[in-house]
């Protein structure tokens, strides 16, 4: 005790002695559940994980738009239990533009020797000359002969097939903000109905534009996978949160850092650092979805959207806010956990904003 006495200051309050120090220690800042925070290996990202939905009839699981900006609505609240239920609330929203997305392979799996997923097979097709999938893959060459005997081959083996998948690409020389002409190509799980049922509609849909109602509706939850907005390399700051060191004493090599790494050499350090900032890949789970239009001009502010422009084709308007820059591209995902008191019917929309957002 006396030799914390010497580094800590006394104070008598009455008959106590308070002593006076500084903390050893502080919450841990950042989470380990989004470690490593480096950049993303691809501005579209990939799936990792399917829901299992249960559905009459076979249809794609995800469907792929472009951020275009924020607005504000006016609706009629109905979710049972809110305090506001049945009352006009102003809600933020985001508008998301989905031009129909076009089947250019189906991939059929198999199971592995280890039980694992195994590619049986795959069916191209043709994709059309205004899709200009060249641009995409350079390579791109079309067997009509093969793709034949290779769906013959899928059908005469549907035993063995366990899932179905649909290799599709947008359309973006259809939106309104977007200037390139390059696809945007991605695998999309098929969910519902029967293994027969998937590997028929699979066949079926090659080549033919999907649209955004056929695979999502108005009130349900979505999920909402891709990259948020990069901010480069930052310091443990504002990259972590962490108090800057009193300015007038006690250091000299800087305020804007660290006091002490502690010994975390040769081991996972859960210690703050500086380095790369957003562009990470994220997730956010049940979006609700609350209107979709076909009219862009419908929700388009005068001027039009900041970084974006004009909404010309089909498009999705989610509750809240969704990260991401204007222009992103973003993957609307089946929810893989979706919750437990489901909203049957949508919210009625009293108002959407048209104020320049300029």
């Amino acid at each position: 005790m006396r030799k914390a006495l010497k580094s800590c200051a006394c104070i008598e309050v009455g008959k106590a002695v308070a002593v006076a120090r500084r903390k050893h220690s502080a919450p841990r800042r950042g989470s380990l559940g989004v470690r490593p925070r480096k950049r993303a290996s691809r501005l579209l990202p990939r799936v990792r994980s399917w829901p299992k939905v249960e559905l009459p009839t076979a249809k794609p699981l995800a469907f792929i738009g472009y951020k275009v900006g924020m607005t504000h609505l006016v609706i009629i609240d109905n979710r049972p239990g809110s305090m506001n239920y049945g009352r006009e609330i102003t809600v933020a929203a985001t508008v998301i533009e989905t031009p129909p997305i076009v089947p250019l392979g189906a991939r059929f799996y198999t199971r592995g020797m280890f039980g694992g997923l195994k590619t049986l097979t795959e069916v191209w097709t043709e994709p059309p000359k205004e899709l200009e999938i060249w641009r995409k893959i350079s390579t791109f060459t079309f067997d009509p002969e093969k793709n034949e005997l290779r769906s013959k081959n899928v059908l005469n083996q549907l035993d063995k097939v366990v899932e179905v998948g649909l290799i599709v690409a947008t359309q973006p020389k259809l939106t309104g903000g977007l200037s390139k002409k390059v696809p945007d190509i991605l695998e999309v799980k098929i969910g519902g109905g029967t293994i027969q049922d998937q590997v028929n509609y699979a066949l079926s849909v090659l080549g033919k534009p999907i649209d955004i109602t056929s695979v999502f509706s108005v009130g349900q939850f979505v999920d909402v996978i891709g990259v948020t907005k990069g901010k480069g390399f930052q310091g443990v700051i504002k990259r972590f949160g962490v108090r800057e060191l009193p300015k007038w004493h006690k250091h000299r090599k800087g305020s804007r850092r660290i006091g002490a790494r502690s010994p975390t050499i040769g081991a996972l350090s859960t210690v703050p650092q500086a380095g790369q900032m957003g562009f990470h890949r994220r997730t956010e789970f049940n979006k609700w979805i609350l209107h979709i239009g076909n009219n862009g001009y419908e929700i388009t502010p005068s001027g039009g959207f900041p970084h974006y422009g004009i909404v010309r084709s089909t498009h999705v308007i989610l509750l809240g806010s969704v990260f991401g820059t204007p222009k992103r591209p973003l993957i609307l995902r089946w929810p893989i956990r979706p919750p437990e008191n489901v909203i049957l019917e949508p919210p009625k929309i009293l108002h959407i904003s048209l104020e320049s957002k300029q």
